[in-house]
């Protein structure tokens, strides 16, 4: 079994890009103020969703380890 992933968007940073979504269309929705929301909060590790991630202009997604908090992404100074 593979790893999941716990997405979360900081919404306060957000700039409605879409980005996310152009990389991960089953991954994030924008609403109606264009901020982006994940489809669900815990998913599987996938490189879609790391893509999002990385592709994103303000680093507004984090992506944890469900379970550990461990963090993916974004990397660490």
């Amino acid at each position: 079994m593979g790893d999941r992933w716990h997405v979360e968007v900081d919404r306060s940073v957000c700039i409605g890009s879409g980005m996310c979504v152009n990389h991960a269309p089953d991954g994030f929705h924008l609403d109606s103020a264009r901020q982006s929301h994940p489809t669900a909060e815990d998913r599987d590790a996938g490189e879609h969703v790391l893509a999002a991630a990385e592709g994103c202009p303000v680093e507004a997604i984090t992506l944890t380890l469900a379970g550990s908090g461990e963090v993916v992404f974004p990397p660490e100074e």
